[in-house]
C-alpha cells in the first residue's frame, strides 16, 4: 500500500529557479580560466545537484586546494552577477505552486546565503520561508539521503509520505536512498535518463506537476 502524499520536497536550483543554465555557463569560464578545460555536459555529470563542498573537493583533487579556493570565491562572485542579471522561476513553477495545496519546503546543496539570494530575486522565498533546509546542515550531501530526511524530519513527516522534486541525479538517487518518491524534471539540463529509475516519474513540464502529485 502506497502512503498518501503528506508533504512535497522541492530541490532549488533548477526546480524553482531557472539557474542550473547560469551555474553551468559560470563554471565551464572559470574551468577555461583555472586549467580545467570542461564542457556543459562535464559540468551537468560532475557538479549539477551537489554540494559546494562537494564540487570544491573535486576542484582540489584536480588542481590543488589553493586554486579551489580561488575557483570557489570567483564562482560566488560570478553567480551571484549572473543571477541579479538574469534569474527567473523555472518556467510552470509558479503556476504548480498555485495549484499545490499540500505542504511544501525546500531542501537544496545550495547554501541559505544563496537561497535566500537566488529565492529572493524570483520572489519565492516568503512562499517557503522557515520550510528551506540545506546541505550544510547534515553530515553528507545528495546523493545520501540525510538532507532529504532532515527535511522529513523537521516538517514532522514520515519519508514513505513524501515525494521530492528533483532535477539532477544525485537528487533523484538521494530521493530513493531516502524511501521516498520521486519526480525527474527534465526540463533543465539534465538528460532524462539519467534521472530515470524505481520510484521515480520523469516529466518535461512543470505546470504537470500538481496533477502527477495527485495521482500519487
Amino acid at each position: 500500500m502506497i502512503n498518501p502524499v503528506e508533504l512535497v520536497i522541492f530541490d532549488c536550483d533548477g526546480v524553482l529557479v531557472d539557474s542550473e543554465r547560469i551555474a553551468a555557463r559560470v563554471q565551464v569560464s572559470l574551468g577555461a580560466e583555472l586549467g580545467w578545460p570542461l564542457t556543459e555536459e562535464e559540468v551537468v555529470e560532475r557538479f549539477i545537484g551537489r554540494s559546494h563542498a562537494a564540487i570544491r573537493e573535486q576542484v582540489a583533487d584536480r588542481l590543488g586546494e589553493e586554486t579551489a579556493a580561488i575557483w570557489s570565491e570567483r564562482f560566488e562572485q560570478l553567480h551571484r552577477e549572473a543571477v541579479d542579471a538574469d534569474l527567473a522561476p523555472v518556467e510552470g513553477l509558479p503556476e504548480a505552486l498555485d495549484a499545490i495545496s499540500l505542504p511544501t519546503c525546500v531542501a537544496s546543496s545550495g547554501s541559505h546565503d544563496k537561497m535566500r539570494h537566488t529565492l529572493g530575486r524570483t520572489g519565492l522565498y516568503d512562499h517557503f520561508a522557515g520550510r528551506i533546509f540545506s546541505a550544510s546542515e547534515v553530515a553528507r550531501g545528495k546523493p545520501a539521503p540525510d538532507l532529504f530526511l532532515h527535511a522529513a524530519r523537521r516538517m514532522g513527516v514520515d519519508p514513505a509520505a513524501c515525494v521530492v522534486v528533483e532535477d539532477s541525479r544525485p537528487g533523484v538517487l538521494a530521493a530513493r536512498a531516502a524511501g521516498m518518491r520521486a519526480f525527474g524534471y527534465a526540463g533543465g539540463l539534465t538528460p532524462a535518463e539519467s534521472l530515470e529509475g524505481p520510484g521515480t516519474t520523469v516529466f518535461h513540464d512543470m505546470r504537470k506537476l500538481p496533477a502527477l502529485i495527485a495521482g500519487q
